[in-house]
């Protein structure tokens, strides 16, 4: 985990401006790591998954969509 915030972050356009959303640093993924943070604190911690990793929790909230709301996203 790092506070670093020189990066590129990106917010899904799913997020309606709600404010609970992840960000994610788009210009780091060719390196093998894809920082994320929380969208309502820029300045907190930073997580830095894998590609793999990140792409499970992609899928996983796309899941979550699903059974929230009974459809697909």
């Amino acid at each position: 985990m790092t506070t670093e915030t020189h990066h590129r972050w990106i917010k899904s356009s799913y997020s309606n401006n709600g404010g609970d959303c992840l960000e994610v640093a788009v210009d780091l993924s060719a390196t093998g790591t894809v920082p994320v943070r929380d969208s309502k604190r820029p300045t907190g911690p930073i997580l830095t998954l894998s590609p793999a990793a990140f792409a499970g929790l992609v899928a996983f909230a796309r899941g979550s969509v699903v059974s929230v709301f009974g459809e697909h996203p």
